[in-house]
């Protein structure tokens, strides 16, 4: 039997339309103004004074003041802007920012992730073949809930029927735990200009056309996603789904600009996106073109735009970028995720606003195609310069080998390009950077590289090739190790007695110059161990990052009713 799901006549409730409500942006209403994620925060502060801009912080109930980086002076539009990072939810705080000849303060409040729920509206138990449309809004202090009965399952099987499993043209709308399968296009739909919508604990799969290479002539299949946003859409998060194995497949690099399916596509937001602790992973033969990605590259808006996170995702499968955040970001922050096969692992052209924001990410294999196993780059630059012009801040960050990138950073140079890179492990052989008289404004120190480009003032740790730099790991841990083997090269007279052997380049054991080998950054590593910061994601003697959508939960949490029945 065929069902009907279109929500305006589900079958528990009959609902009336909702008039929407306006967008919830924060406007300008004082200078220097916030606007808040659930974990970080967003500082503007309009004046003419350009130089140097500090910012200290702390709860409004707490005593304990922390430094934050530095905000950035865009002179473009007389206004410093910068973030802060690794706050508390539905948490009350207040700023102090100072000059050479100025000071102003700021109170602000990260977004609540408790949501309170007005309506909620059940889907029926089973499975069914059919659209659900969700087109009542709730309001900012009564989302309106769409989830599955309880102690039981709600499956939409589209048999590629239908181009959407879901589609959600309302505002404050969460979206809970149903598994979507076999829809023709994009499994969850957000219409355009939609806000405040939660999208979490989902189970997507199976979803888009065939499609294949744009340089084969096709083109239906392009970017057919789990989860789609139309244009104009502004405060989405997505928190907590398994998205996988599409129906198509992107080609690889070598058959042309990879074309195919994504975990995640949002078209020209406005900003305030939250994806974070999802599993988007796909096989090598069903890979996404970008896990996360959108448009447009080229332009003062992009996927993420302004005001956004990325952060605790596992992301693996995309022959393009593991993560693709370009456009605008202007105060976007990528951080904590774990990527594995890509080609890119996180793509910022052209950053045309900034600051960005790209620390403690874990990048795995990388590879060109299915038969070039040469990896891509870690991050990808460049940009027109008419698009240019944002700083981006890459902190903290772990490149592994063997079948790592090759490149830590592409080679689309731009003299606009300004990069500020600090304590990260770049285990690449190739390019660190492009040539430093192309990019006068970009800043590489205290990174580890052992690759074959002559440095241009780029200061490098150095240890010998092959060297294990890291712990054993089965839990996604890359602490670095105490200890790493170390070459006295040339020979040596044995010590030992008369004998006249003489040993030939040595093997000893040196401190791993991980450790304790980076620079202190206000705002992203305060809470460092021994006597310095470690480079890398990972700090020994602190609790280890967890990836994917059970991280940070209990044995008995997280499990999804699609998981469960």
């Amino acid at each position: 039997m065929r069902l009907s799901f279109h929500i305006t006549i589900l079958f528990l409730a009959v609902f009336s339309f909702v008039e929407l409500f306006g967008q919830t942006t924060q406007e300008k209403p004082l200078n220097p103004f916030a606007v808040s994620t659930y974990e970080c925060s967003s500082i503007y502060w309009e004046t003419p004074e350009a130089g140097i801009c500090k910012i200290r912080y702390k709860e409004v109930l707490g005593n304990s003041w922390k430094e934050g980086l530095e905000l950035v002076y865009d002179a473009r539009d007389s206004e410093y802007r910068g973030s802060l990072v690794g706050l508390a939810p539905n948490t009350e705080y207040q700023a102090e920012l100072s000059t050479a000849s100025s000071k102003t303060k700021l109170k602000f409040k990260t977004r609540n992730d408790n949501f309170q729920i007005g309506k909620t509206t059940i889907l029926p138990t089973g499975e069914s073949d059919t659209t659900v449309v969700i087109t009542e809004s709730g309001t900012p202090e009564a989302y309106h809930l769409v989830t599955v009965p309880e102690n039981a399952k709600s499956v939409l099987n589209l048999r590629n029927t239908c181009n959407y499993g879901i589609e959600i043209d309302a505002d404050f709308v969460i979206l809970r735990g149903v598994e979507i399968r076999n829809a023709k296009i994009h499994g969850i739909r957000v219409r355009a200009n939609r806000h405040d919508i939660v999208i979490e604990q989902c189970h997507l799969a199976f979803w888009g056309r065939m499609g294949g290479p744009i340089s084969y002539g096709n083109f239906d299949g392009n970017s057919d996603s789990g989860i789609w946003a139309d244009s104009g859409t502004e405060n989405i998060t997505v928190q907590r789904n398994l998205i996988e194995d599409p129906r198509g497949a992107s080609n690889d690099w070598e058959t042309g600009h990879p074309s195919g399916p994504q975990g995640v596509t949002i078209i020209q937001s406005r900003g305030g996106n939250v994806i974070r602790y999802n599993d988007i992973v796909t096989t090598e033969d069903h890979g996404f073109n970008d896990a996360i990605g959108g448009a447009n590259n080229f332009s003062f808006e992009g996927n993420m735009n302004r005001n956004s996170d990325i952060y605790g995702n596992i992301i693996r499968g995309a022959w393009d970028d593991a993560i693709e955040s370009e456009g605008a970001n202007m105060n976007v922050r990528i951080w904590g995720n774990y990527l594995h096969r890509f080609f890119n692992g996180i793509a910022s052209a052209c950053t045309s606003r900034g600051p960005l924001y790209c620390f403690r990410n874990v990048f795995g294999e990388s590879r060109t195609g299915h038969r070039n196993s040469i990896g891509g780059s870690l991050f990808k630059l460049g940009g027109r310069n008419e698009f240019a012009g944002g700083k981006r801040f890459l902190f903290h960050n772990t490149a592994l080998q063997p079948n790592g990138a090759y490149n830590a950073f592409s080679n689309f140079s731009s003299e606009l390009n300004c990069v500020h890179s600090r304590n990260n492990i770049f285990d690449t052989p190739g390019r660190m950077a492009t040539n430093r008289e192309k990019e006068p404004l970009s800043i590489y120190d205290y990174d580890y590289f052992p690759g074959s480009q002559e440095e241009h003032g780029i200061r490098v740790s150095t240890t010998p090739s092959g060297t294990r730099l890291f712990v054993e790991s089965y839990k996604l841990e890359f602490y670095p190790r105490v200890n790493i083997i170390s070459i006295n090269w040339g020979v040596q007279p044995n010590k030992f007695g008369d004998l006249k052997v003489k040993v030939t380049d040595p093997l000893g054991w040196v401190k791993n110059p991980m450790i304790d080998g980076g620079v202190v950054i206000p705002g992203f590593n305060d809470d460092f161990k021994g006597s310095a910061p470690d480079a890398g994601a990972f700090e020994v003697g602190a609790p280890p990052l967890q990836f994917g959508r059970r991280a940070y939960l209990g044995y008995d949490e997280g499990w999804c009713p699609w998981e469960k029945f």
